[in-house]
């Protein structure tokens, strides 16, 4: 079988390298002409750990080609995997379908042999059983298209590791051919013993919503309990590991702080809001309107810190140490951290800014933010420093690593990374996310 991946963006590059990598000959195809020059040279337009190796593998022997043209697609592909993003509706809440019906109607009229269109983008509910009938509606006469669902489940950092070797694979479809073929086209996975849910459309489009509405609920969970540690004195950490030891919870994704962001979480959550409201089950999904509430709020309390901390916000100088909304990605979209450091621009403050691979996309969205390029330019002359994305660089960071720099010896750790007891120990004056609030006004010089 031959393989095309209609959408080149974080997903469809991923997985069309991890595909050359299974032995498949793969084409890319994407409406943008300078990424397809980009990634035709082994370039990839962001940052993901190992995906660059296996681009320049797989590009260099011709596996892995990428083009333009629709038409070559349809007249190259067996399997037919869609990508493409499904971003909120600007001034809504639902998701967009623009991309993915233009994908689908597009590979389906130019197919020119029987084939299997999988959809792998996050998608409303509903969907796919819509989406199958415009592929027959848009096929050419005499040319037989099945159609199955696959949703992702990549973690940025992880991604390539995550495709090669998920943690489950889901199908959704109404054809017993279609899921022979998925079941070919992962064969080296399902070798290993990966487990393997076969299904209907509608519960593999609700797997991936589900599932991160699910982790949204329980960083929200944990962050709401942040806010009562805060006030009483307690300490988020151990209480997460505490009730982390219970087998029924777990302590993954218990980690408090400036909250989630990302690509996903929060458009995924707030298009099953209007998703399930459309359904006539806004009760259902109410819950989720209150967990973005708690996620939205711990940017505003970094805020508040800072400027209990300073007194005003307005001509300080602040370090800002991460704008990724996580480490080891240089994605932005809705990053607590870059709108933390918007907000503090906004109401006045000097701020310098770093990331160790996300300042250009910062940039692209905040140009008045001053970037540099190390730890040390950007907590040179700070009156408070700001851990806002957990980097290894930050998470490693030592008080005697940068009080050499800094105006005053203040830091906020909206990751809970850093030990409370060193710094505090070389006078800085520290406040973590979730714990015991110091005499924030202290003159720590």
């Amino acid at each position: 079988m031959r393989i095309t991946v209609i959408g080149t963006g974080y997903l469809g590059a991923t997985h069309a390298a991890a595909m050359a990598e299974l032995g498949f000959e793969v084409l890319g195809v994407d409406v943008d002409p300078t990424k397809i020059e980009a990634l035709s040279r082994g370039e990839l337009p962001f940052y993901e750990p190992g995906l660059p190796e296996l681009l320049l593998k797989h590009t260099a022997t011709g596996q892995l080609r990428f083009t333009t043209s629709i038409e070559e697609a349809g007249a190259f592909g067996d399997v037919h995997f869609i990508a493409v993003g499904t971003p909120q509706k600007a001034g809504e809440t639902s998701a967009d379908m623009t991309f993915v019906d233009a994908a689908v109607s597009g590979i389906a009229a130019a197919s020119t042999r029987d084939a299997l269109i999988v959809g792998k983008s996050t998608v409303p509910v509903g969907s796919a059983r819509r989406l199958k009938e415009l592929t027959q509606q848009h096929k050419r006469p005499g040319i037989n298209i099945d159609f199955a669902w696959n949703p992702e489940f990549l973690r940025e950092g992880f991604a390539v590791e995550d495709t090669l070797r998920p943690d489950r694979l889901v199908v959704g479809t109404d054809s017993v051919v279609a899921d022979q073929k998925l079941r070919q086209v992962y064969a080296d996975a399902l070798s290993r013993e990966t487990p393997y849910i076969s299904t209907d459309f509608e519960t593999a489009e609700l797997v991936k919503v589900a599932a991160n509405a699910f982790l949204a609920t329980k960083i929200s969970f944990i962050n709401a309990f942040s806010e009562v540690t805060e006030t009483v004195g307690g300490d988020i950490r151990t209480l997460a590991d505490a009730i982390g030891y219970d087998a029924r919870i777990g302590r993954r994704f218990l980690n408090a702080g400036a909250g989630f962001g990302g690509g996903c979480l929060p458009k995924d959550i707030r298009a099953l809001q209007a998703r399930t409201g459309e359904l006539g089950l806004e009760k259902s999904m109410r819950f989720l309107n209150e967990v973005d509430e708690i996620n939205l709020r711990r940017r505003d309390r970094v805020v508040f810190l800072a400027e209990q901390m300073l007194g005003e916000l307005e001509g300080k100088r602040i370090a800002v140490l991460g704008t990724s909304f996580k480490p080891d990605s240089d994605d932005v979209r809705d990053s607590p951290a870059l709108d933390i450091a918007g907000r503090l621009y906004g109401s006045g403050a000097d701020v310098r800014v770093y990331d160790p691979k996300a300042n250009a996309n910062s940039a692209k969205r905040f140009p008045r933010l001053t970037f540099v390029e190390s730890l040390e330019g950007a907590v040179a002359g700070a009156d408070v420093v700001l851990l806002l994305t957990e980097w290894r660089e930050f998470r490693d960071m030592k008080p005697g690593d940068i009080e050499g720099h800094v105006q005053t010896r203040r830091i906020i750790d909206g990751r809970n990374v850093l030990d409370r007891t060193d710094w505090e120990n070389a006078g800085w004056v520290f406040q973590a996310l979730g714990q015991k609030t110091s005499d924030l006004s202290a003159a720590a010089v």
